[in-house]
């Protein structure tokens, strides 16, 4: 039985680097049109098959795309997913959900996947690129998240006028002392939304006493421990912006531990309106995110990219809304 053929064998047919080669067969731009359709046909004679179907070494095309996250345990993800395998199956293609837990060896080999011809495009939800590697030549499309300055295409929500929003509802119901629980900053996401809550208590003429800022990980157990420092303070707050569902669970927990109520004693708003949040006790205000439809719109944006569309420098802005449920109420003092 003939051994089958590998990238060495076309490397040495067509005398070019095994480097090139790879990069020829993963569309890359720092191949020459020349080269890469002379490695191309060479890998056709000699029938080989980078471990994906016949199609792909044929078009070029796996029909198949990445969507990858940080945590695909998060429920966060679910209604995105949606939208971004409604719009792929009607134009024929499957979605392969991509989890990397932050790590950045895995962050790197879901790139490589897109590389290597494994997908022919990434929905990216991490907010980070690999710290290695060439990869703007990539189709990829930023969802939610942000990479500033990667010239990547982005779909996202405006969190600074969200997270504004939310703050000022507390505000309107007469709350002065606001705490806020944040991701990870420096992130850009987090930043944002940290930036609404201080504009919002600014422009309320309100001031941030120091410790009423704490810096979470967007993970329920960050929620409660966050809040467990807001309330060893000497002047604990009346109310808490919280960047994101999960870290508000976390801090309604914490406070029923310490015997707060909520809303009576302390109100909690939260961001994203996971489909719990309107079953947890009390229901979460939280700002609602467009969760389908930003699945949708980044799904169609790779597919412009992916038919030779232009990317479109400025991002697309989706709306949010507050939803106002049971978790805040005026204060009592």
């Amino acid at each position: 039985m003939r051994d089958r053929p590998k990238i060495k064998d076309i490397a040495e047919k067509a005398g070019v680097s095994v480097a090139t080669v790879s990069r020829a067969l993963a569309a890359s731009t720092l191949v020459t049109a020349e080269t890469r359709q002379r490695v191309l046909d060479l890998a056709r004679e000699l029938d080989y098959r980078p471990n994906v179907s016949a199609r792909n070494l044929r078009t070029r095309r796996s029909m198949t795309v990445l969507m990858v996250v940080r945590d695909v345990g998060n429920p966060f993800y679910l209604d995105i997913l949606k939208g971004v395998e409604a719009t792929a199956r009607e134009a024929g293609y499957a979605v392969l959900m991509g989890n990397t837990e932050n790590d950045p060896a895995r962050e790197t080999e879901y790139f490589s996947m897109l590389r290597d011809g494994h997908a022919d495009g990434m929905i990216l939800m991490t907010g980070k690129l690999p710290s290695a590697g060439d990869w703007n030549h990539l189709p990829v499309v930023v969802a939610l998240e942000m990479i500033e300055g990667s010239g990547l295409p982005h779909v996202q929500v405006d969190n600074v006028a969200a997270a504004r929003g939310a703050v000022q509802h507390l505000i309107s119901l007469g709350h002065r002392r606001i705490a806020h629980i944040s991701g990870p900053v420096p992130e850009p996401m987090s930043v944002y939304r940290r930036e609404g809550f201080r504009l919002a208590m600014r422009d309320a003429g309100l001031t941030i006493p120091a410790g009423y800022e704490v810096r979470g990980d967007f993970l329920i157990e960050s929620g409660e421990e966050c809040c467990r420092l807001l309330f060893s303070l000497s002047d604990p707050p009346t109310a808490l912006f919280v960047a994101n569902d999960e870290m508000a669970y976390g801090a309604v927990h914490e406070l029923r531990r310490i015997g707060r109520d909520v809303p009576g004693d302390v109100s909690v708003v939260g961001f994203d309106d996971l489909y719990l949040s309107k079953a947890f006790y009390p229901p979460l205000t939280t700002v609602g995110q467009p969760r389908s439809e930003i699945g949708r719109t980044a799904m169609a944006v790779l597919l412009g990219i992916l038919a030779g569309g232009s990317e479109g420098a400025e991002p697309i802005v989706l709306p949010t809304v507050l939803k106002v449920r049971g978790s805040t109420a005026p204060p009592l003092i």
